[in-house]
């Protein structure tokens, strides 16, 4: 599954956001360095104070739209649709 990327706030990097479980349209930023991590804190890890934090997911789900010509009827057909 390809996850849209969403700039952190923190370090300004796009980052991959995954979809949270009960709320559409959310997802949280994969965790990742700071820029410059090494150089800063050399061989400590330290995730960037943005890393998980929720965000708005660019295009949440939308309904399927239906272009004219297919919603149309077939010719010669007269029978009513069940549902």
């Amino acid at each position: 599954m390809k996850m849209p990327r969403i700039e952190c706030q923190s370090c300004g990097r796009g980052i991959a956001a995954g979809p949270v479980a009960g709320r559409p349209g959310k997802g949280r930023l994969w965790r990742h360095d700071p820029p410059g991590r090494s150089r800063l804190y050399g061989t400590a890890l330290v995730s960037c104070p943005g890393s998980l934090a929720i965000v708005d997911l660019p295009l949440p789900a939308r309904q399927l739209e239906f272009a004219a010509d297919e919603t149309a009827e077939p010719d010669g057909i007269d029978t009513l649709p069940l549902f």
